[in-house]
């Protein structure tokens, strides 16, 4: 490219960074003008309202006075939050203004215009032209879609089509201009070379400069309610939906909040890694949970629940036998919808028989038997549903109640504890005496009346909680209605070989108060099924990652708590790592949702790991012949025989130095299991500084950890090594996408170390993608 050209381009770098910073000072000053506004507004707030209470239109008038001043101060905090966040905008500008330029000639206009893309709109000083579009805005999808030629996009008043003449890219660092690339490709190779050759990042980067044609589809798809998205290790698919997150709340700006949005991460770890990304857009985070913290809210505190990792940990440190394939069938048919198939058969059931009450109790006093509540709940006319029923059932138990708690006042214990009451309960009861009196031709004794009074402020207290419980349908035992259905029988044909072995762990583990994780979804969509909780219509938008690890149970669990609800489901069936997973069937399968209303992409290129390591990964896991590398060369994946635990600790700390000395940041040793991981640490806790990553860590940051393989998910690292790569660690079958996801953490080297035999899975890999040592026989 003509060294006149870079000048040009570096001189309008330079023009824009003088118009941004006149913009910033102009935005600070009037910034500051709002701030001195708010806090005189906030000071004088009810020196400015006349408070009149005489007269009832003085009442009005004051009324109206304190929401206008209300409604004035809120739109002066609008307006300096507003400004606030042009500010952030105007200061990631400063650094790079914009990563790319479109010349686009619209047909039957003789010229073309030159169109240049940052991560915000940035209008000339008179407001009058753009000088930066956002990479969000219609105009700017040509630069995702298309190579120079003939190109068209969506705009408010219909398709625009034309011609693009040049497509150029920009690495910008600091206003000045680092690399400079046309192309007639859709992201330049030099491009991604220069950005993805970097050292891995304690937090996810933002893609917006290097977004592909296919991974644009993804954010800026706005017709499907349901987008299924099947990604290779490192495809960019996380990353491409936190984009559409920023697309979609840009888009429905004026309708659209963040906190209408909801983000499943599969740990708390990865939550910390993908923190920073649409703040870096400049747009707020979204609202993110677990999976199993939202299950344990709800679940509440009458079960302990066994949480994903630790069914995880049990499966994989089991020795096969009995055990182990009872607790795997038991997993794999609880995640079906042939077993949501059976709870609603159940639910049907009930209508007739089988429902199971509590005693609704009082200081260990029966108010209403649990056989009495069932006993009216079966005469009431069966035709109605579950739920009208129930809440029949209610009113009339809160009506026995109240006759109850009308009799429970004459109890001395209720006066005993009367005396104990604060004054302000006095206070307020001497309030109301006066009121009664004022209002009341009656005489009464002021004593006997206080009494009264006080003995009803503490059977109303006293009583609360239950009330509440009962006016939640809490009255049904939902914990043995559930576990009633392993005491069932079904036909042989709709349940698994080892039924009989799962009804007995399952209801030996409902009875001791625990709750399996395969039982969590299934058990909660009974419950509120029958409870009838109504589904969370705030969330507006659900973006699900590691879908592979979700059940189709799961999912019809999700779409009832969320019913109005768009979903983004990404995930990767070869990085599937949980029992449920290895089901035909998981939550990125499409056949699972209405066809009318789901739309599946596919992202095969991969652009986190070298070549090298691409090539070596992929042909472990079955079709991996369809992931395409990126093409950024790289050391072969080395592979190690080490058997004795001394050897093992000094090659490790031999590649963390090499690490080190190579500029890398970021580097984990790969546990399969938690105790694996535990092991590791002993050995190495003393020799060198290293942190061990578990379920509870909430923070993800650069230097060398131990972490298993189901908290890396979704994670890069510099470097990766195995630290069990042996037969005797990875030979199921079922063990495959686990050795593959943990392979795939790293971007720039792979280390794989193995004690007496290697796993089977090696044998599939051709020797010219790695290098083999043997350090001990």
């Amino acid at each position: 490219m003509a060294q006149s050209e870079r000048k040009q381009e570096q001189e309008r770098v330079n023009e824009v960074i003088d118009v941004i910073g006149e913009k910033v000072e102009k935005i600070t000053g009037k910034k500051n003008t709002v701030k001195k506004g708010i806090v005189d507004l906030r000071k004088n707030f009810w020196d400015d309202v006349t408070v009149n209470l005489d007269e009832t239109d003085d009442v009005y008038e004051t009324q109206a006075s304190i929401k206008q001043q209300a409604e004035l101060l809120s739109e002066r905090e609008r307006r300096h939050g507003q400004m606030n966040k042009e500010l952030k905008t105007l200061s990631r500008l400063q650094d790079t203004p914009y990563f790319g330029r479109i010349d686009f000639r619209e047909e039957d206009e003789r010229r073309a215009e030159h169109l240049y893309i940052g991560i915000g709109s940035l209008m000339d000083a008179k407001n009058e032209d753009f000088l930066i579009y956002d990479w969000r805005a219609p105009v700017a999808s040509m630069y995702y879609d298309y190579a120079p030629g003939p190109s068209k996009y969506a705009s408010l008043d219909g398709e625009v089509r034309g011609n693009m003449t040049l497509k150029r890219q920009f690495i910008i660092r600091r206003g000045k201009i680092k690399g400079m690339f046309d192309t007639g490709l859709t992201i330049g190779d030099a491009l991604l070379q220069a950005v993805l050759g970097g050292r891995a990042s304690s937090q996810m980067k933002s893609i917006v400069a290097t977004i592909q044609k296919e991974q644009n589809q993804i954010i800026r798809n706005e017709t499907d309610r349901y987008l299924i998205v099947q990604g290779a290790a490192g495809s960019g698919k996380t990353s491409a939906a936190l984009q559409r997150v920023a697309f979609l709340m840009y888009r429905y700006r004026k309708t659209l909040r963040s906190d209408n949005m909801l983000l499943f991460s599969p740990n708390p770890l990865f939550s910390s890694f993908i923190s920073n990304v649409l703040p870096e857009l400049g747009e707020e985070n979204v609202v993110q949970t677990t999976f199993k913290d939202f299950i344990e809210e709800r679940i509440g505190s009458d079960l302990q629940l066994e949480n994903p990792f630790d069914q995880t940990e049990s499966c994989l440190t089991m020795a096969d036998g009995e055990q182990l394939a009872t607790r795997l069938a038991g997993i794999r048919f609880k995640a079906s919808l042939a077993y949501r198939d059976m709870v609603d058969h159940w639910l049907e059931r009930l209508n007739s028989d089988g429902m199971i009450f509590r005693d609704i109790t009082f200081r260990d006093r029966m108010i209403v038997s649990s056989e009495e509540v069932g006993s009216y709940f079966y005469t009431l006319p069966h035709e109605q549903t579950l739920l009208n029923r129930l809440e029949q059932v209610r009113d009339w138990l809160l009506r026995r109640m109240a006759a109850f708690s009308k009799r429970e006042r004459k109890e001395d214990w209720v006066l005993e504890e009367a005396e104990l009451l604060d004054k302000s309960d006095y206070a307020s009861i001497f309030e109301k005496l006066q009121q009664q009196k004022q209002f009341s031709e009656e005489t009464f004794d002021d004593y006997d009346r206080e009494e009264q009074l006080l003995r009803k402020i503490v059977i109303n207290r006293r009583m609360k909680k239950l009330r509440r419980r009962v006016k939640q349908l809490d009255f049904v035992n939902c914990q043995k209605v559930y576990s009633e259905i392993f005491y069932q029988e079904f036909n042989k044909a709709a349940v698994p070989d080892r039924w009989a072995d799962i009804c007995r762990s399952t209801r030996m583990r409902f009875e001791e108060g625990d709750c399996p994780w395969e039982d969590a979804a299934p058990y909660l969509y009974m419950k509120e099924k029958i409870q009838g909780r109504k589904g969370n219509h705030e969330i507006r938008h659900l973006i699900i990652d590691e879908a592979q690890d979700y059940s189709p149970v799961q999912l019809a669990y999700l779409q009832a708590a969320f019913p109005r609800c768009r979903m983004t489901i990404l995930g990767d069936l070869n990085q599937a790592i949980y029992a449920q997973s290895l089901n035909a069937d998981t939550m990125l399968s499409e056949h699972l949702y209405n066809p009318n209303d789901v739309k599946k992409l596919t992202l095969l290129r991969s652009y986190r790991s070298t070549k090298e390591i691409m090539n070596f990964a992929r042909e472990i896991v079955p079709g991996g012949d369809e992931i395409e590398p990126f093409d950024r060369s790289g050391k072969l994946p080395e592979w190690i025989d080490a058997a004795d635990e001394s050897d093992k600790a000094a090659i490790i700390l031999d590649k963390i130095a090499s690490f080190k000395q190579n500029g890398f940041e970021t580097f984990a040793l790969i546990g399969k299991t938690m105790k694996e991981c535990r092991e590791a640490y002993r050995l190495l806790k003393n020799k060198i500084d290293v942190r061990l990553m578990t379920q509870a860590t909430y923070q993800f940051d650069k230097g060398f950890i131990i972490i298993p393989t189901y908290l890396a998910k979704g994670i890069e690292f510099d470097a990766a090594i195995i630290y069990d790569a042996s037969a005797e660690n990875y030979s199921r079958e079922s063990e495959r996408t686990i050795f593959y996801t943990a392979c795939t953490r790293a971007m720039h080297e792979l280390v794989l170390l193995s004690g007496g035999e290697s796993s089977p899975f090696l044998d599939s890999i051709s020797t010219e993608h790695y290098l083999r040592t043997r350090i001990s026989e």
